[in-house]
């Protein structure tokens, strides 16, 4: 598999972290391609626990190449932050490359995240208040920051100048806050510029190369499918595409390059913030999931919201990113259940029944999950190994879950340490 995008089927939290790592052990490259430090992976490497943000997870693995592509927003505070905490804890971290054409989160776009949030009120999308979408607003604006412009002081001056001439007017006469003063914000930034330095590359050109030596490249997304701003739930959703597509533009490597896309799905769902959830369960087995699985957030620390695993949405997932192989986290969290369940379908406000993930939002936002349940197991099946050791139930409900989407899984996580997994599996 020369190169493969590892993407969430849901709406994150996967564990999309913890087989990137597995993967990365026998990859060459690791390339991040959208998002920013609202996104989070956890990993659990013998003793130790990493959760990571914005580098992604191959860097534990000092022969691993790992890239932050153009199509992420990089806050630097953060970004350096995490290179002190991993070389504090003897973590190599000369293997990583940011590509000069990803774009900066500026101090001013944390503040109006906070601020548009805090006005909202009920209104609010959840968002992490990390100043991710007001970064991609002014990419798209053509006013943003980019990380090359940390090589060349003036001009990064000048774009924080005229990016402060509208954001003060709105800092000041809808929010009520005191304006920024731009070369405080520029002072600021360029203060850690010389760290962030030697790490700043064409890493379109590194990729490429990397495909063309024959080598092991793996794509990372954060958030997952369902939080894609084209194709997740609207407006309950990120700000960039997690979508397997967004790997080329994310990168600067085009599709023809791309040769598998696994997609990644935990054995129930959850979702953290906002937005309609039609499988989200309040009852016993949803305590169950929350508390066996210690559901909260890496990045956040909110307590996720858990429910039954919802195969119409998995499908839909499927389907837009192009799944060629499904990876299933956390099947160890539903041992102990009597029943598990698995929803087929949705029955729509007007009364209808369909398999198919509703085009119209209202049509989403307002219906029932048609559930079809299976037979439980008491077993414990934390660190197991081998497909045989597996329960005949949780292996019936895996073959289930692959039969209905119509893609092989390959891969099931069995618990939280980097080697507590079923690989190289195919049902």
């Amino acid at each position: 598999m020369p190169a493969t995008v590892v993407i969430g089927a849901q709406w994150g939290d996967e564990g999309k972290g913890k087989v990137v790592d597995l993967l990365a052990e026998r990859s060459d490259v690791v390339a991040r391609y959208q998002g920013g430090n609202n996104a989070g992976h956890t990993i659990v490497a013998g003793d130790q626990t990493y959760a990571l943000h914005l580098i992604p997870s191959g860097i534990l693995y000092p022969d691993t190449l790992c890239i932050i592509g153009n199509g992420v927003v990089v806050d630097p505070f953060v970004l350096v932050k995490e290179l002190d905490q991993l070389e504090e804890r003897g973590v190599d971290t000369s293997n990583l490359r940011i590509s000069g054409a990803a774009h900066l989160i500026m101090p001013y776009h944390v503040q109006l995240d906070t601020q548009s949030e805090i006005r909202l009120g009920k209104l609010s999308i959840g968002t992490t208040r990390r100043g991710i979408g007001p970064a991609y607003m002014d990419k798209a604006a053509r006013i943003g920051i980019r990380v090359q412009d940390l090589l060349d002081p003036s001009i990064l001056r000048r774009k924080i100048a005229i990016a402060l001439e509208a954001k003060n007017e709105v800092l000041e006469k809808i929010y009520g806050e005191p304006p920024l003063d731009a070369d405080a914000v520029a002072d600021e930034v360029l203060a850690l510029a010389p760290r962030i330095q030697p790490y700043i590359a064409d890493t379109s050109l590194i990729l490429d190369t990397a495909i063309r030596d024959g080598k092991t490249v793996l794509f990372e997304g954060a958030q997952g499918t369902l939080l894609d701003i084209d194709h997740g739930t609207y407006p309950f959703v990120t700000s960039s595409n997690p979508t397997a597509g967004a790997a080329c533009t994310g990168t600067g490597v085009g599709p023809t390059r791309i040769d598998h896309v696994l997609g990644i799905t935990k054995a129930y769902t959850t979702r953290v913030g906002e937005g309609p959830f039609p499988t989200e369960i309040a009852d016993d087995a949803g305590r169950h999931m929350a508390e066996v699985g210690h559901e909260v957030g890496t990045t956040t620390g909110r307590a996720r919201r858990c429910g039954w695993l919802d195969l119409v949405a998995l499908r839909y997932a499927v389907r837009v990113s192009g799944m060629t192989q499904l990876g299933i986290t956390k099947l160890d969290v539903l041992s102990g259940l009597s029943e598990v369940k698995l929803c087929t379908a949705y029955t729509k406000p007007d009364g209808t029944e369909t398999a198919d993930f509703p085009w119209h939002q209202s049509d989403f936002h307002s219906c029932t999950p048609v559930y079809e349940a299976m037979e439980g197991w008491d077993e414990d099946i934390v660190g197991v190994t081998s497909l045989d050791d597996l329960p005949p139930r949780a292996k019936a409900y895996v073959e289930r879950i692959a039969q209905f989407t119509g893609v092989p899984i390959t891969l099931i996580g069995t618990g939280q340490g980097r080697h507590e997994v079923i690989d190289a599996v195919e049902l």
